[in-house]
């Protein structure tokens, strides 16, 4: 805002503030209207102060001076430069330069020697409110009113006191356009030009600019660090580059996978840091995205080979690529989430093998040699005996036992399939490739259930796999290093077998060195109560119900033969559990097999009894209660005895009616 015109007709303003001053009102020149927003401010000011008097602003003192000053340091860091250069465009005219905050305070002044000392002698220093409220109408409390450059010269300022002065000043806004700031100068009344008007609205400009472009340049920063982070801290190695095919960006984990420190390789052409195979070659020629390819990288610089999962992401711009970027995924990460997904988790330890039986302690003896060793395992014994689970406490009680434990029945793959499925294969046009299985378990363990099953072609691979430590997958010529412990479980004799030629003979010398045999359950029933309780065990938690075994249904499990072994234990018991409505299995609860001692003979298909004659006459009994849904005369009738002797029998045998006529 300019006063009346320039030159400046100071006489006509003195009359317009003596006219006001003494009236409340001014009579306006023709030709020469006062300033509106000067007459405003003088009619704000006048119920506040007399104009003859002297103004005594406010002044923040310490400690509160110095806080304020360190909240505005940002502020005043970016003016102070700027101020300077006023300085030096109109030094020696006089004038001391000012910086307020957004309520008027001041927290910075240059200029003059003469003119700061001015300043503070009349008491309006650093700290002084400049606010209209505190000084009347000067530059600097109208701009934070109007919100617009201003210019008060000499008259137009409401004290008297401030009448030899000019005061110019503009505001300055941050990115949200709210006024932060006032740049001011005070000079002589006699020098009140537009041309200071014009520097004050420039370096109050300039001043907002920086504010801003630091304020961008800060997030920016922060954005920055925030991406750095994010990419220092993902599992996957990044590397960028761009359209002219110059790295700019790897981070740490690209460079412990390449061996490579990512400054050194920083701005250098990609074609001389890596190798690229066909299929990424191929998609970027294309402009393509790639997901998840297995390939083999070529690290120039060291001559090395790296086999990764690559994630290739084309950056564009405009509908044209300007970057790309591939994302690398050491092989071992991959089989680790595989692992988690597919893998067994072998939990169990071999302290968890009950072996309280003669004939089980030498068997947890040789397990806890082979867990210590590397050779190769070989588990044998009848289907049930716990063959799997002696595997996984062999694995977990090894040194490898955080790593990879993955079981595979070889009978249970299609021979025209098994090679592709335990080798893997190479990636083709029109398929993906797929690792071997022994990848999949690389330092950890591989189960070979049923390791009779394997064609002898097979034989030879898992041989050369074991002798070498390498697996070559089909259609490649790469053999891939891999450590892993393999473990076989058969039924079959191994030795009619390599007499039959059905079995390779090194395989089976290689399986010699630890070579376990499970005895049957039935030569161990010291371990039969044992295992029951444990299965109860782990029942209740899985189920919440704690389960327990009847005494007479303890003998039974004992007498009878477990053809099935440990399995067929695990299946008794969970379905009696079932049947048991107390939380207590009895023997009526058992199936009717395990009751009566039934099993299969090794002639003839159908189960045959072997009883003695109160078992005979006790499961006559039975039959007979189920039949006639436990009426006690139907009973008899249908046995051919009398009630009464059907009554002292059932006392015998323990055998209450009620138990039928229930339904269970």
């Amino acid at each position: 805002m300019q006063p009346i015109g320039y030159p400046v007709n100071y006489p006509l303003l003195r009359q317009y503030w003596q006219s006001f001053m003494a009236t409340g009102q001014v009579t306006a020149v023709p030709g020469a209207q006062p300033d509106v927003t000067i007459i405003q401010s003088w009619q704000r000011c006048a119920p506040l102060a007399d104009p003859t008097n002297e103004p005594h602003p406010p002044v923040l003192r310490s400690p509160a001076l110095q806080s304020l000053l360190k909240s505005q340091q940002d502020t005043i860091t970016v003016a102070i430069p700027f101020m300077e250069d006023m300085h030096q465009f109109i030094e020696g005219s006089g004038a001391a330069i000012l910086l307020t905050d957004g309520t008027g305070c001041l927290l910075y002044m240059c200029g003059d020697r003469s003119a700061q000392e001015l300043v503070e002698v009349k008491g309006w220093g650093v700290g002084t409110y400049w606010s209209e409220a505190y000084l009347g109408t000067n530059a600097l409390g109208v701009t934070l009113l109007a919100a617009m450059p201003v210019q008060v010269v000499g008259p137009e300022h409401y004290f008297q006191s401030f009448h030899k002065f000019t005061s110019t000043a503009a505001p300055i806004h941050d990115v949200n356009g709210r006024i932060i700031g006032v740049i001011g100068v005070l000079s002589s009344a006699e020098d009140a030009t537009s041309h200071t008007l014009s520097l004050v609205m420039a370096v109050a400009r300039a001043i907002g600019n920086q504010l801003q472009a630091e304020l961008y340049l800060d997030e920016a920063n922060r954005r920055l660090t925030e991406l750095n982070t994010i990419m220092e801290s993902i599992t996957e190695g990044v590397l960028t580059w761009n359209s002219s095919g110059k790295i700019n960006h790897a981070n740490s984990q690209a460079g412990q996978l390449l061996n490579l420190s990512p400054t050194s390789i920083m701005g250098l052409p990609l074609t001389e840091v890596l190798g690229m195979p066909e299929v990424l070659q191929t998609a970027l020629s294309n402009h393509q995205d790639l997901e998840d390819a297995e390939v083999t990288l070529e690290i120039k610089l060291t001559g090395e080979h790296l086999q990764t999962i690559v994630t290739l992401r084309v950056v564009w711009e405009y509908g044209r690529p300007v970057g790309y970027m591939i994302m690398l995924r050491p092989l071992e990460q991959v089989r680790r989430l595989v692992h988690q997904q597919l893998g067994n988790q072998a939990l169990l330890k071999l302290e968890d093998i009950f072996a309280e039986s003669a004939a089980m302690r030498p068997i947890t003896r040789q397990a806890r040699i082979a867990a210590r060793g590397t050779a190769p395992v070989l588990l044998r014994g009848e289907g049930g005996v716990g063959k799997n689970h002696l595997a996984r406490a062999i694995h977990n009680d090894s040194s490898r036992a955080d790593k990879p434990f993955i079981s595979i029945n070889c009978r249970a793959i299609p021979r025209e399939l098994v090679v592709s499925e335990f080798l893997g294969y190479e990636k083709e046009s029109g398929r993906d490739g797929r690792p071997s299985k022994f990848e999949l378990a690389h330092e950890g363990t591989l189960l070979l259930d049923q390791v009779e099953s394997l064609s002898l072609e097979m034989q030879s691979a898992l041989l050369q796999v074991i002798e070498t430590g390498h697996v070559m997958r089909l259609g490649s010529a790469r053999p891939i290093p891999v450590d892993v412990r393999v473990v076989a479980a058969t039924t079959a004799n191994l030795e009619t077998a390599v007499a039959d030629g059905n079995f390779l003979s090194h395989l089976y010398y290689r399986f010699s060195v630890f070579n376990i045999t499970i005895p049957p359950l039935r030569q161990r029933t010291e371990d039969i109560m044992l295992l029951a309780k444990r299965f109860l065990v782990r029942s209740a938690r899985r189920h919440g119900q704690n389960m327990t075994l009847d005494d007479e249904v303890g003998a039974i499990l004992c007498r009878y033969p477990w053809p099935g072994n440990v399995r067929e234990l695990e299946m008794v018991l969970e379905r009696a559990a079932y049947q048991s409505s107390d939380h207590v299995i009895r023997v009526m609860d058992l199936p009717e097999g395990v009751r009566n001692g039934r099993v299969v003979m090794g002639r003839g298909p159908e189960a045959q009894p072997v009883l003695s004659a109160a078992e005979a006459e006790r499961e006559a009994i039975i039959l007979a209660g189920w039949a006639c849904k436990g009426h006690v005369s139907e009973m008899a009738r249908e046995l051919k005895i009398g009630r009464t002797t059907l009554w002292r029998k059932m006392k015998v045998h323990q055998i209450n009616p009620d138990y039928f006529r229930n339904g269970r």
